[in-house]
């Protein structure tokens, strides 16, 4: 046993540090003829699971917060409210995030210092989708009963700024789904790589077929079978076409019913519950940033400086480099997210990243999927004891982002440690939006985006001109929409109109 170990059973870690001792998670298979129960019931059942993780009952009668991620499946007015009911707590709080993926890890991170400084001693975080459910019911035009809540229920305290992602003028363009955002990512990445069309297919399609092999043995996912990477390359009537270069299984999977439940509580209480050292996961450090706020002021489209930057001051604060870390699970929305964070965190794209199987296979419930893989990695790491683990979370279009490093052991530092270098972010250089540029412009990076039969519908590019600013065109012309996907048209001269239509020179 190491001495780390040794002290923390012996009573020496300070009492006042933030510990994981339980997780929860549901996945709710409608499809297979389960009970649908609503998103407010997932998270109270996922929560249930987590105090049977940690080896004892009662503990979630103690929570003083429970902190809920917001979804898009639901309108609860106060959704931890009414998870407190379902359980039997009595917190003296209940805080709700804005939209964002970013927000599981950046909520762990907050509640760690809480923990740390005192202000809580025993939190719940959870959330639950039941997208497939509420989309299918609204088909129908059924009232599914979902509890409500009266007019005058008092708010939430809430979380994060809510903030629009979308420049006015990318929207007036046509440039808002991430569907659209992420695969022009992957353009410029595979310019940037130097990759001909055919070996950037590759590279997407193995990628994603290891992500799958995971997914095959994680009895949470969604889709539990491995695929290979011809398959999720090509397209067909079950794998169409979406948005250039992404087939349907290169998409984040939201179409699932899910849910997620973490404890986190301090050492002391920890103790005092009576949970067992060896179900103890230990938040080493954390960190949260952003990247410039719109796309159109990226200096580029391939690259976050704020993943760089700020996972980097994780590793730093926790004391150890990208090789120490044994278990990663990157964000996994979209190939294109893997493939930026890893680049910027030093990982090799043959190493496996995701312990869940990812968005595409796992399941993609909106905001919470991070919740999804902390609750999984902290499997991993009670099975393999004093190891590291990277969680790696991310709103927006590589927006927001935050990042925790996890242990079964505590840190050697002897307090969980977090920056916010958006400071050091904010200072790097941006890039002016051409508003109405009209005339010739080179094409930065694109997608074409294809109708639910597989056919091309409209082309979306980004574009830089002469002086150095971006702009955004589309066209839906076939022939257009034809070279952009047969050649490599990136830096390929067009001509933009007024109204933001594109033609290729």
């Amino acid at each position: 046993m190491s001495d780390s170990a040794m002290a923390r059973r012996g009573g020496a870690v300070d009492p006042r540090l933030p510990v994981l001792i339980g997780v929860g998670q549901v996945t709710q298979r409608v499809d297979r003829g389960d009970d649908a129960l609503e998103p407010v019931d997932l998270m109270a059942e996922a929560l249930r699971r987590a105090e049977h993780d940690a080896g004892r009952g009662g503990i979630l009668a103690g929570a003083d917060s429970i902190r809920v991620i917001n979804e898009l499946s639901w309108r609860y007015l106060d959704p931890g409210a009414l998870v407190a009911q379902r359980i039997g707590a009595t917190p003296r709080t209940t805080e709700y995030t804005v939209m964002g993926g970013n927000y599981v890890q950046t909520v762990v991170n907050r509640t760690a210092l809480d923990i740390q400084s005192g202000r809580n001693d025993l939190v719940l975080l959870t959330g639950g989708e039941a997208w497939r459910t509420r989309t299918q019911a609204k088909k129908a035009g059924a009232d599914l009963g979902w509890t409500t809540q009266s007019p005058g229920t008092p708010p939430p305290i809430q979380i994060g700024d809510d903030h629009d992602l979308v420049h006015p003028v990318e929207l007036s363009r046509g440039v808002f789904l991430p569907v659209q955002v992420y695969p022009m990512f992957d353009i410029a990445l595979r310019a940037e790589q130097g990759l001909s069309i055919t070996e950037h297919r590759r590279q997407l399609a193995e990628l994603w077929a290891r992500f799958s092999e995971v997914a095959a043995d994680n009895p949470y996912a969604w889709i539990q079978r491995s695929y290979t990477a011809e398959e999720i390359a090509t397209p067909s009537p079950d794998n169409r076409m979406i948005g250039f270069p992404y087939t349907k299984l290169m998409n984040s999977n939201n179409n699932v019913e899910q849910g997620a439940g973490l404890i986190l509580c301090s050492v002391e209480r920890a103790r005092a519950l009576g949970v067992a050292p060896d179900r103890w996961v230990f938040i080493h450090a954390g960190a949260d940033a952003h990247d410039h706020w719109f796309l159109s002021n990226r200096a580029d489209l391939h690259s976050s400086p704020a993943i760089r930057i700020a996972g980097r001051a994780a590793l730093d604060l926790a004391g150890v480099t990208i090789d120490d870390v044994a278990h990663v699970d990157l964000y996994s929305c979209f190939p294109s997210a893997v493939q930026v964070a890893a680049r910027e965190l030093g990982l090799s794209l043959r190493r496996q990243l995701t312990v869940t199987g990812g968005m595409s296979f796992a399941g993609g419930p909106w905001n919470n999927y991070v919740m999804h893989a902390i609750a999984t990695m902290a499997g991993v790491l009670r099975d393999d004891p004093g190891s590291l683990g990277l969680c790696t979370a991310n709103g927006g279009y590589v927006t927001k982002h935050a990042f925790g490093i996890y242990s079964t052991e505590p840190p050697p530092s002897g307090r969980f440690r977090h920056a916010e270098p958006q400071d050091e972010v904010d200072a790097l250089p941006s890039r002016e939006l051409a508003e109405d540029h009209e005339g010739e412009v080179a094409i930065e990076t694109y997608t074409v985006m294809h109708d639910r039969d597989g056919r091309p519908e409209r082309a979306l590019a980004a574009c830089l001109t002469a002086d150095g600013r971006r702009a955004w065109g589309a066209t839906t012309d076939p022939a257009a929409m034809h070279a952009l996907i047969a050649e490599d048209l990136v830096g390929a001269k067009a001509v933009l109109s007024a109204a933001g239509n594109l033609e290729l020179a």
